[in-house]
């Protein structure tokens, strides 16, 4: 029984070390996720974050910052060329939905696609605006209480031309619920995405 004792003590041990492994790599990753000032800094804290996930392969958060954060850096770069980087950011996301599917992936997939829909608008609409407004429906499903599915939502109508249903009014409601659900919201983890409450204060501003 001693022997058995030793053997399981020594196991969870090994577990809880490879967990902490991992937590201090991916408080590292966010930590250069939060001091990229540039596109390539951006770029290093993607790479970064791939390297833990295809060490893990069972964990959906590392395949999703190195998404969010290959999805910013196509903004930091004016000249980058956002189709290939978008590519690259749903290869992430497929990685992360074959783990586990839930509103913060479906999210980043209507991000992704507004990317790329915005290097020709005119042509694109149809095909990435539809496919964006589908990703928000199944974040919505997922988790109606996610204050970013509001906020993108919001942020996507104060963009959009009031002829065709967007403008400042139609944004606002959308703006103000995920300011006030933002109020109460707690990440399920303090490696879970937190990112939105002052994107979407500022867009309740601009909605004014």
């Amino acid at each position: 029984m001693k022997k058995i004792l030793v053997i399981v003590s020594l196991f969870c041990a090994g577990r809880l070390a490879a967990q902490s492994k991992y937590e201090a790599g991916m408080q590292k990753g966010l930590e250069q996720l939060a001091a990229a000032k540039t596109a390539d800094d951006m770029s290093t804290a993607s790479a970064f974050f791939e390297r833990i996930a295809d060490a893990e392969k069972d964990k959906w958060l590392p395949y999703y910052y190195a998404a969010y954060a290959n999805y910013i850096t196509g903004w930091m770069n004016p000249k980058a060329d956002k189709d290939k980087l978008a590519e690259k950011s749903r290869d992430l996301i497929a990685k992360a939905e074959s783990i586990e599917k839930n509103s913060e992936i479906y999210c980043l997939h209507q991000m992704v696609a507004i990317q790329q829909m915005t290097v020709d608008p005119m042509t694109r609409w149809q095909t990435y605006g539809a496919e964006a407004r589908k990703a928000l429906e199944d974040a919505k499903k997922a988790d109606p209480n996610n204050p970013r599915v509001y906020y993108l939502e919001g942020q996507t109508l104060f963009k959009t031309p009031e002829a065709y249903g967007g403008g400042k009014a139609a944004a606002r409601k959308y703006a103000e619920k995920s300011v006030e659900l933002f109020k109460t919201f707690q990440p399920a983890s303090p490696l879970h995405p937190v990112w939105g409450k002052a994107e979407a204060e500022k867009l309740l501003a601009d909605c004014q």
